[in-house]
């Protein structure tokens, strides 16, 4: 089992969290951390890409460990992680670019 692997366990395990959110942790945190390092707007278009390359990038790690392992890669699993990772920063992408939600 690869480092990545053993720290996405290591993480579900410290915080007694589900995988699944610790995708949606991820994705939170990717989308304010660009926000806040870059000094973007959430309506900015920098943030929710970032956001869609950890996805992406994270994704693409355990489908190459998955096929290096001879296992069947499972598409529907790894586009559902990708689907969890950037759901909520793309509501709050919308939001923050269509609506005076997140206005001050």
């Amino acid at each position: 089992m690869s480092d990545f692997q053993q720290a996405k366990i290591w993480l579900t395990q410290l915080f007694g969290l589900p995988k699944d959110a610790l995708h949606i942790y991820v994705g939170l945190t990717v989308f304010l951390l660009a926000a806040i390092l870059f000094r973007q707007p959430l309506r900015g278009r920098f943030p929710i890409l970032a956001v869609l390359v950890a996805a992406l990038a994270g994704e693409a790690w355990d489908i190459i460990e998955t096929h290096a392992a001879g296992q069947r890669i499972a598409w529907a699993r790894s586009w559902h992680d990708v689907w969890n990772t950037c759901f909520w920063p793309m509501v709050l992408f919308l939001l923050a670019r269509f609506t005076r939600v997140l206005k001050r």
